[in-house]
């Protein structure tokens, strides 16, 4: 699957997990929701899938592998950047396929594309300190 597959594969589970924070639905809903999205077609659904996976099974570990490089309890932070936090903190801890730099950047650019206005600073020097134990 093409890196654009992957790309809108996080985009998606961005909008899952925020989703999630937000609404509070079960992990089946929100798993069938987003099954039957026709947005899954143009993304890496397989890698989707693997990653909201591991997310909702870890979300506790992936907390504490954040709140060790955050400036305040990760309860206090965005739901926006706490998606993109656990996405790549996910992606720092279980997928060596794909390269520490990718995994920055590609949450730095959805929480620009979706964040506040300095969102992407915040999650970069997050996920900058947790790459270098994680890696």
């Amino acid at each position: 699957m093409s890196t654009r597959g992957r790309h809108g594969a996080r985009r998606l589970l961005l909008q899952a997990l925020y989703q999630k924070q937000i609404s509070g639905h079960d992990d089946e809903t929100l798993r069938a929701q987003f099954a039957d999205t026709g947005d899954l077609a143009k993304a890496d659904g397989e890698y989707f899938f693997a990653l909201l996976d591991e997310v909702l099974k870890d979300f506790e570990l992936l907390d504490e592998r954040i709140d060790a490089f955050a400036d305040r309890p990760v309860a206090q932070i965005d739901p926006v950047e706490r998606a993109v936090l656990w996405i790549g903190v996910a992606e720092l801890s279980s997928h060596p396929e794909v390269p520490t730099r990718v995994a920055i950047n590609e949450a730095v650019e959805l929480a620009k594309e979706f964040g506040g206005e300095d969102s992407y600073r915040y999650v970069n020097a997050i996920l900058d300190g947790a790459s270098k134990e994680l890696r």
